[in-house]
């Protein structure tokens, strides 16, 4: 079914789905490992890097770790690091650093958060690949997390505003966040579950051309305890004109800063 639906979609240039076909037939296929979770996670990031060192110039390489601490049954503190390169590592493209302060509308219900990132961005330029450029952003952002279960599956919804400073240039931006996490062997996100992780996210600039970006993500997590998972994946960046694939690993880290 997975495979007609990807075969189904438009015929894009803009479009690769062959990312997301890898992710779910290496899950099929990881299935029968789950007696060896965390082996899994390691031979997955080992079988997918030496595809990346073969494609310099088109597959990167994303180091990403998000921290969500509670410091109060309802407060908590967001904290983020990407560390992204063009290539498997050292070609630095984009450093990104986020943090917030979140607050939690009750159990299961809606979680709203605001905070400030810092963007350094050293791309090519036009000209080729002898000359770069430096790129400085200040963004301010807003967003709104609403999830949902049924059975085993998670589902998480993301909605965030983007007040975006570029030098003298102002941007304001929207995303919208569609994420499933499907535990493979165990009933739910618990201890030691191996899941599929897979999300669309789409980027909708408020001027000129309305359409930014758009990210297909799909790859395999391994839960080590209720407050830390670990993620690695590929996700295709579809650009206006084109689109780019990047290899990434995550790092989740829940630990509250209070005693409940």
């Amino acid at each position: 079914m997975i495979r007609q639906a990807i075969n189904w979609y438009p015929k894009h240039p803009r479009f690769n789905g062959k990312s997301i076909l890898m992710a779910f037939n290496m899950a099929n296929s990881m299935k029968r490992y789950s007696s060896y979770p965390f082996a899994t996670i390691v031979l997955l990031t080992v079988m997918i890097s030496p595809s990346i060192n073969g494609q310099l110039s088109n597959f990167g390489n994303w180091f990403i770790y998000l921290g969500n601490q509670k410091i109060s049954p309802r407060i908590s503190i967001w904290n983020e690091v990407q560390y992204r390169n063009y290539n498997t590592l050292g070609d630095l493209e984009q450093l990104l650093i986020r943090s917030g302060l979140g607050y939690d509308l009750g159990e299961g219900k809606a979680n709203i958060l605001c905070g400030y990132g810092y963007i350094y961005s050293h791309p090519y330029s036009q000209k080729g690949l002898e000359e770069r450029t430096d790129i400085t952003e200040h963004r301010l952002w807003q967003q709104v997390i609403s999830r949902q279960n049924f059975g085993p599956l998670a589902i998480q919804h993301r909605y965030r505003f983007e007040e975006r400073f570029i030098g003298d240039n102002y941007r304001f931006r929207f995303r919208y966040f569609l994420g499933l996490n499907l535990p493979l062997n165990k009933p739910t996100m618990e201890s030691k579950a191996v899941y599929l992780s897979l999300y669309n996210e789409i980027f909708i600039h408020s001027h000129g051309e309305i359409f930014d970006r758009d990210r297909i993500y799909g790859g395999i997590g391994y839960v080590f305890n209720r407050y830390l998972r670990m993620e690695t994946a590929v996700m295709n960046q579809i650009y206006q004109s084109h689109f780019r694939p990047q290899f990434q690993i995550a790092l989740f880290n829940n630990l509250p800063l209070f005693k409940s």
